[in-house]
């Protein structure tokens, strides 16, 4: 039986997985024209399962070899003599692979390996590397996959220098080389340039720049999702709508490969213990997978963290995004910006920077307001020692949530000198309310309508949906659409009731809770 897999390379064979069959093709159409080029996805992207598909399509056609320099330390790129040998053990490993090569470039492949001298030099390596390809019965396409490791290293901008030279060579003098030669990482080498040595000129060009753009989308669709949920769905006959699974996890997920797989994997192999497998196909399996995905700490979540310390100005931006509802431009030649969307947290959303999925959003709103926790918020540790009067039968007791916080809200207001930003005060909410739901539910915001003014927040728990309308008071002409707008947003998630908590900084407000009928829709309206 196939399972869900969330490390290493993804096979047909043995696990349920998207069909990337379009990509390849899409892939394989640059390899004809003979191109070079970079696939840089952020972590656990699909990037070593798409190379594993496309040299199984392309092999009838190509002699591939495939590389990783995932298994060269340091060493090995100190000068080009420990360059060359270590690329030689890798072609090495190529051979026992069975890959067509002749006898006499095999020869002088083992004499560079055991050679123990100096002299060795990427020279020696690439007029080789260029008999091989004159002699093949086939074109050669090489896979250089985890580059990210040899980009900081001088030798490996002077490897890629070679092979754009006999790239150029190829096309003005009709020199044989590699048909094609794709690099795989996070790190966009089109876009490396300089000289890593203090004591050389700084390069002009990058040693890159003959790569074609790779525009091809990674991420996974919906309709993607749907078809491995139905094979899934084969195979175990429990009457999952796979189609309305797929929205969920889409939704969720924005398609990133790693999450799509993690929260299948998840909902596979430990939401079925707790309740009927067919149950756990459903919005209350997936509720659990995604708390249970947000509690976890993997290797992903690891990697975006360690980024965003990296980026403090960054991090501080999209804080104030998420937080505050500001909007950042998106701007490609700003280094933080490009960085980020490099290691997959963040994307260009019609000139805007926008997170990239809502899981990462709601990792970020969890480490923001923990971050306030430490600091022994008091909206936190209010929340924290009532929240067992708001529940009810197993639901939320909005309206006491709002009037708990209300309290809370004047009595530290009352102590504060200075006045804070109207924006915090959706933060304070979030604040109170994080320890009430935590373990049980959660919330996502909704991106769609978060701005300055307004900010949507959709909370589960225990099988139940509450939107709730944060708003900054803008007077009653703007409360009106809000109260319109809530209403005609209640009728999408097919709920009665729903709440809103408005901010205001008028001095003649009036504070308290009033609830009226809109539309045939139940409203709850706080005001603070």
């Amino acid at each position: 039986m196939k399972e869900f897999n969330t490390t290493a390379v993804c096979i047909p064979d043995k696990h349920y997985m998207v069909d990337i069959t379009d990509r390849v093709k899409a892939i394989k159409e640059l390899v004809d024209a003979g191109k070079y080029f970079t696939i840089n996805r952020a972590r656990q992207y699909g990037k070593t399962t798409t190379l594993t598909a496309l040299r199984q399509a392309l092999q009838d056609e190509y002699i591939v070899v495939s590389l990783s320099f995932e298994g060269i330390g340091d060493a090995g790129f100190s000068d080009e003599h420990a360059f060359v040998r270590e690329f030689c053990r890798l072609l090495r490993r190529e051979f026992r692979a069975s890959i067509e090569i002749p006898e006499n470039v095999k020869s002088d492949i083992d004499v560079l390996f055991h050679r123990t001298d100096e002299r060795v030099n990427l020279g020696d390596l690439s007029d080789l590397l260029l008999e091989w390809c004159y002699e093949s019965s086939k074109k050669i396409v090489l896979f250089v996959d985890e580059v990210d490791s040899a980009t900081n290293n001088q030798v490996f901008l002077d490897f890629l220098a070679q092979l754009r030279d006999n790239y150029i060579n190829r096309d003005t003098k009709g020199i044989k080389t590699f048909q094609s030669v794709i690099l795989a990482g996070v790190t966009d080498v089109k876009h490396l340039k300089g000289k890593i040595r203090l004591d050389d000129a700084q390069k002009e060009n990058s040693p890159w720049n003959i790569a074609a753009d790779f525009n091809i989308d990674m991420s996974l669709s919906e309709t993607g999702i749907k078809g491995m949920l139905d094979e899934y769905e084969a195979d175990h006959h429990i009457g999952m709508d796979t189609a309305y699974m797929a929205k969920l996890i889409w939704d969720e997920t924005s398609g990133y490969p790693f999450l799509v797989s993690r929260l299948c994997q998840l909902i596979d192999e430990r939401v079925s213990k707790n309740m009927p497998l067919s149950e756990s196909w459903t919005k209350k399996g997936f509720l659990e997978a995604v708390k249970l995905i947000l509690a976890e700490s993997n290797t992903l979540f690891q990697t975006l963290t360690k980024n965003l310390k990296a980026h403090p100005a960054l991090k501080a931006a999209i804080r104030s995004i998420l937080m505050e509802g500001m909007k950042l431009t998106y701007n490609s030649d700003q280094d933080d910006i490009v960085q980020m969307e490099m290691y997959g947290l963040i994307k260009n959303d019609h000139n805007s920077v926008k997170v990239a999925n809502r899981i990462f959003e709601t990792r970020l709103y969890n480490l923001f307001m923990s971050e306030a926790e430490l600091k022994n918020n008091v909206f936190y540790n209010n929340g924290e020692l009532e929240r067992n009067r708001f529940v009810q039968d197993g639901k939320l007791d909005m309206k006491a949530i709002f009037m708990g916080f209300i309290k809370t809200y004047n009595l530290v207001v009352s102590k504060l000198v200075d006045r804070f930003k109207e924006e915090e005060g959706r933060e304070f909410f979030l604040l109170y309310l994080k320890p009430i739901i935590n373990g049980t539910g959660n919330f996502y915001i909704e991106a769609q309508t978060r701005d300055q003014t307004r900010t949507d927040v959709i909370v589960d728990y225990l099988g139940e949906q509450y939107i709730i309308e944060l708003k900054i008071w803008r007077g009653p002409r703007y409360n009106a659409d809000g109260e319109k707008q809530i209403s005609e947003y209640l009728d999408r998630f097919d709920l009665e009731t729903g709440y809103m908590l408005s901010f205001s900084f008028n001095e003649n407000k009036i504070q308290g809770i009033k609830e009226f009928m809109i539309n045939g829709k139940k409203l709850i309206e706080a005001t603070v």
